[in-house]
């Protein structure tokens, strides 16, 4: 039994995952070569699925306490807000409130941090709009009966997703192309001591075949498809949430959910995400 990583966490730029808690290891999965090539994908079907609402371990939400953007009690407002239009899931909810998103943003924009707008954060980036974020991953946890186990994120951007999807999953692979980025995300997290999150520069397009099966894939940006080996790497069972251009020509949010015998595709609302691309830069 391999013992837990102490602090700070490895940052993994090489590929190869950190070490996963003993009392938290995700149950065994096949050996998967970095960079294996999928030559088709299954048949996607359509098909819809209800919300669920799952209550995560006792802890109470923020509390109003002390002020400024330190204060909780801007999280708790926050975390009001996005239960007003309509995320019910108190395992995000909590989680939301939990994460200090001003300190993901440059200080000049830190006023905003908990209005719900999406703002820069360099390379011609941006962080998602809080009822965003939520929302998707409220999708990807829709019938999770608890904690998630095993993510991976494509595209960690500042960091901010990462760190709320480290208190709904185990486990949380973050993959980002942008070695800027990727570089900014490390010192953004670092003072958050989250041990489960695991940063890897490289090409998501392709994944991360070392980490796989992962209960849940999500995508911060859109491509024409889902790419075959984010379905290769989604556990049966899974859930594959992402922007993607729909027939229409415009982008939506799609659900993939992964079953034994396919895939069930769900088209939801339209948004707009930075477009998918592949390499490092």
């Amino acid at each position: 039994m391999k013992p837990r990583p102490s602090f700070p966490a490895k940052w993994d730029t090489s590929g190869a995952p950190a070490p996963t808690p003993a009392h938290k290891a995700p149950s065994p999965r096949p050996a998967m070569p970095l960079g294996r090539v999928v030559q088709s994908a299954p048949q996607l079907a359509t098909s819809a699925r209800p919300a669920a609402m799952r209550q995560p371990p006792s802890q109470a939400l923020p509390v109003s306490s002390g002020l400024g953007l330190d204060s909780s009690a801007v999280r708790a407002r926050m975390v009001g807000k996005l239960a007003e239009q309509g995320v019910q899931d108190a395992w995000v909810l909590q989680a939301m409130g939990r994460v200090e998103r001003h300190r993901f943003v440059e200080t000049a924009l830190a006023g905003q941090a908990y209005e719900d707008t999406s703002l820069p954060i360099g390379l011609g980036q941006t962080i998602s709009k809080p009822n965003v974020v939520a929302r998707m991953i409220e999708l990807l946890r829709q019938d999770a009966p608890g904690k998630l186990g095993r993510v991976l994120e494509i595209g960690t951007g500042c960091g901010y997703q990462a760190a709320v999807l480290s208190h709904v999953a185990t486990e949380v692979y973050s993959i980002e192309r942008l070695r800027g980025l990727h570089e900014k995300a490390k010192k953004n997290l670092l003072p958050f001591r989250l041990p489960n999150v695991h940063l890897i520069l490289g090409d998501g397009m392709l994944g991360f075949p070392k980490g796989a099966p992962y209960a849940g894939i999500i995508s911060a940006a859109g491509g024409e498809d889902v790419p075959v080996a984010w379905l290769d790497q989604l556990a049966v069972g899974g859930r594959l949430v992402a922007p993607t251009v729909t027939a229409s020509g415009q982008q939506a949010l799609v659900v993939i959910h992964k079953t034994a015998t396919g895939f069930d595709r769900q088209v939801l609302e339209a948004v707009h995400f930075v477009p998918l691309k592949s390499g490092v830069a």
